[in-house]
């Protein structure tokens, strides 16, 4: 145990950083592109998961980044897409060529989606197109992690100003004076205090702790 001289009678600020989960990344289809993606995808820091055919009616997703790459490489394309897009704050693409993207809108179109649904589906994923499995999904996938790039800086409406801490002039402790609910004005000098124990005391005679100010 160490004792304490602060007025405050011990009290602490205790600060929490919160611990935010990585982003999801599902994978339609049970392809060497979709395997390759979500093996990649746990390397660029996502939580990768595979979905295929049979988990189409049990798939849930978080409200907040979450994003779906449909890499059936024609099975399942329009079943797979119409479940991704059923989720409004998914951002979804899909891997095919342009003839075929361009079959598969029409397909979701005659299902009933309306324009603003394939709207938000980007095709064909990875616009330069790869050779190998490998760059396929590699492809697709910076594709993804620069979307979120750009809807991360767009939602970024200021710079947080930067936090400045006074002293406390009784106890010497650091003060967030952003929190802090204790504050003497004397002139055009503002003074922080952890507590209203030290702010009383400071009041009282603050020429005892009024440190001289170095030229």
């Amino acid at each position: 145990m160490v004792a304490t001289t602060c007025p405050s009678g011990g009290s602490l600020d205790i600060f929490i950083e919160p611990r935010v989960p990585s982003p999801l990344l599902l994978v339609f289809g049970d392809t060497p592109v979709a395997h390759t993606m979500a093996r990649l995808g746990e390397l660029t820091g996502f939580r990768s998961r595979i979905v295929t055919q049979a988990d189409l009616a049990s798939t849930s997703v978080p409200l907040t980044d979450a994003w779906a790459v449909v890499a059936t490489m024609g099975h399942y394309d329009e079943d797979a897409l119409e479940v991704a897009l059923a989720h409004p704050d998914l951002d979804v693409s899909l891997i095919a060529s342009t003839r075929r993207a361009t079959a598969v809108r029409a397909a979701l179109m005659a299902r009933g989606l309306d324009e603003r649904a394939l709207s938000r589906l980007r095709t064909p994923a990875g616009k330069v197109r790869g050779v190998t499995q490998e760059e396929i999904a590699l492809l697709a996938l910076a594709e993804v992690v620069i979307a979120r790039q750009k809807r991360a800086h767009n939602h970024t409406t200021h710079e947080a100003p930067a936090v400045v801490f006074a002293t406390d002039q009784v106890c010497g402790m650091t003060v967030d004076p952003l929190t802090s609910q204790h504050k003497t004005v004397d002139g055009k000098v503002t003074y922080w205090f952890c507590s209203a124990g030290c702010q009383a005391e400071f009041e009282k005679t603050p020429e005892r702790y009024l440190r001289p100010i170095e030229a």
